[in-house]
């Protein structure tokens, strides 16, 4: 009864944080707008906090604050933003460039909120990985089509790596190809992959000891380089025969069949072409197999990493640079992200709203539970992290009711040197709003059906 009481005050703590985050979010947004306007000398009527009826506000100077019951929003309500105003300090009245900088204010909040929520994140990690080769497992697919230790990938899957995350998401937005079987490499994939795979076999098994263990894992580990370099079908059968024979002998199993490889004419494979710097030169390697599995008896392809990456020291600068380089991959991932929308690289069932978002946070908090408290915020702040960066980036999209949509008016404005008439600019504006709501409503009844089929 405790620990369910106990799971329960957990899960209720991290709603609340999560709401508590989001709210942050929205403030920061708005708080951009607000900050600037007041800079610039524009009147703001209201700054509110969600959205709906209100549960208190204050009169303070000219602007009323106000929080309000539904925490899904907020805004900041200009004189003059939305209609006309003969007020000197009315939004329709300040000079375009104050009005373009009022506008795009909101998204850069964003951008540094993410900074923020990121250097939160970085700062707790006692090192941080590079994206340069450390290791390979045994039956590594990647070591057997041309990647070798130390070499730093700057390009895979046709996406430039800065970060772990880049390479993280270049390798999660692969798609599999079906390719030939008959080929060397797959060969030797197979042949590490059958050592391997009884080098498990005899360690689960729980009849050896931590030594012969140990000792297996490295001999495991000779073998498949040997078995990656090798030139000929023959060579690398011949090793991996002899490995297997060998491998059971210490292990002291007497009956046994080597396996034979078998050839088909195609495979499912995540193969790529990958840019790395090696010997301070950059060369790119043609092909390069990255570890292909299946859950589900071949019917299903899945990809996984299989090397390491060497580790990067915790410095004041390698913090910084860490929060820098990580904040710019979300963004560079969001981007991306838009792109493979409209190239159809992601279909309709990769689009979230509330209802998907918040499904996501409580499953990250969920595991994150598994492990402790303080993970499962942390997997909340990396969540926010990206809604921060997406509301950021998605306003500053050329789109009507959005801010960037307000940007472009403002910028014909100051082209023409003559506003867009205030009517055909509501129009739009309306228009553009009404377009966004019907989104909105259709992908959280998408959500909402995903919640209960699955």
């Amino acid at each position: 009864m405790v620990i369910i009481l106990t799971q329960i005050l957990s899960v209720a703590g991290l709603i609340i944080i999560g709401v508590l985050l989001f709210e942050l979010i929205i403030f920061f947004h708005e708080g951009g707008h607000f900050i600037c306007a007041k800079r610039n000398g524009i009147k703001v009527n209201e700054f509110a906090l969600g959205m709906g009826p209100k549960i208190f506000s204050f009169q303070k100077g000219e602007t009323t604050y106000s929080f309000r019951i539904f925490p899904i929003g907020g805004y900041c309500a200009m004189e003059g933003e939305d209609e006309e105003s003969d007020n000197p300090r009315a939004f329709n009245n300040a000079k375009v460039w104050k009005r373009m900088i009022v506008i795009i204010a909101g998204a850069v909040m964003n951008i540094i909120l993410g900074l923020i929520f990121m250097f939160v994140i970085v700062i707790q990690q006692p090192s941080f990985s590079s994206t340069t080769v450390g290791d390979f497992q045994p039956n590594s697919f990647s070591a057997n089509s041309g990647l070798v230790t130390g070499d730093q990938i700057v390009r895979l899957n046709n996406y430039d790596i800065m970060t772990s995350r880049d390479l993280s998401f270049a390798i999660g937005t692969m798609k599999p190809d079906t390719v030939d079987g008959d080929s060397l490499s797959i060969y030797k994939e197979d042949c590490t992959g059958a050592i391997t795979k009884l080098y498990i076999s005899l360690a689960n098994d729980g009849a050896l000891s931590d030594d012969v263990s140990q000792n297996l894992l490295n001999y495991l580990k000779e073998k498949c380089t040997l078995i990656n370099s090798a030139e000929t079908r023959e060579d690398a059968y011949r090793i991996m025969a002899d490995s297997y024979s060998e491998m059971n002998t210490v292990a002291g199993v007497t009956e046994y069949t080597v396996p034979d490889i078998e050839i088909r004419e195609s495979r499912q494979r995540y193969r790529t072409d990958v840019d790395v710097i090696r010997n301070d030169e950059r060369i790119t390697l043609n092909d390069v197999d990255l570890f292909t599995y299946s859950t589900d008896g071949g019917e299903t392809a899945s990809v996984a990493i299989d090397f390491s990456v060497m580790p990067v020291e915790k410095t004041f600068f390698s913090v910084m640079g860490e929060t820098w380089g990580q904040t710019i991959s979300v963004v560079r991932m969001v981007w991306a992200s838009l792109v493979g929308m409209v190239t159809g690289q992601f279909g309709w069932q990769d689009i979230s709203g509330p209802v998907g978002v918040t499904s996501a946070i409580t499953q990250v908090a969920s595991a994150g539970l598994e492990q402790s408290f303080m993970a499962a915020v942390n997997n909340i702040i990396l969540i926010m992290v990206v809604i921060t960066v997406n509301l950021g980036i998605f306003n500053m999209l050329p789109f009507p009711a959005l801010d960037g949509g307000r940007f472009v008016l403002l910028l014909i404005e100051g082209i023409f040197r003559k506003p867009v008439p205030r009517k055909i600019e509501s129009y739009i504006n309306a228009g553009g709003f009404a377009i966004l709501m019907l989104f909105m409503i259709l992908i959280s009844v998408k959500d909402l059906w995903q919640l209960f089929v699955k």
